[in-house]
């Protein structure tokens, strides 16, 4: 039997607004359970989260903490392409894949749970 499938969609930016943090933390904390498989996906400036450093972003903590292990998953965090400053995720240690809006509507719509920060 497969987990039900959460999105974690996060809109704002880390480097002003603490939502992105907490999002990635939730995002750790429900995966660990196990009880659901969890998808990340960054759109406009939440793209900022995957940045290389992480001490220019509002509770930098919970991304060295909770990002980790947010990426371990066998997907990649996806990227929608509002995002449009790639080059500062240059050096990020994360895999991220960059993707339409369009894409990002399937992946909002093959998730049983949406939560959106």
């Amino acid at each position: 039997m497969s987990l039900p499938k959460t999105l974690v969609l996060v809109e704002t930016d880390p480097r002003t607004s603490p939502r992105p943090a907490e999002a990635i933390r939730i995002a750790a904390g429900i995966g660990v359970w196990k009880k659901t498989d969890v998808t990340l996906l960054l759109c406009g400036p939440a793209g900022y989260s995957l940045q290389e450093y992480a001490d220019e972003l509002v509770d930098e903590d919970n991304f060295v903490r909770y990002l980790p292990l947010v990426a371990e998953a066998p997907r990649p965090i996806y990227v929608e392409d509002s995002f449009t400053d790639l080059v500062a995720l240059e050096g990020s240690a994360f895999r991220y894949e960059v993707i339409s809006p369009a894409r990002a509507v399937e992946l909002i719509r093959a998730n049983d749970y949406l939560i959106r920060l």
